[in-house]
């Protein structure tokens, strides 16, 4: 999928010109996503 076409899907969310909102969103979800991730990883690892 091209950039134009990303952007296109996310206009709707967003207000701005570009994916702005959405971009933050995914990205925030990403960093939240991989933290769980680091933790379960963590807590599995000590339990041994």
């Amino acid at each position: 999928m091209s950039t134009a076409a990303l952007a296109s899907l996310a206009a709707p969310i967003s207000g701005e010109n570009g994916p702005g909102l959405f971009l933050r969103i995914v990205l925030i979800g990403s960093f939240v996503g991989v933290g769980l991730l680091a933790w379960i990883l963590l807590r599995a690892g000590r339990n041994n």
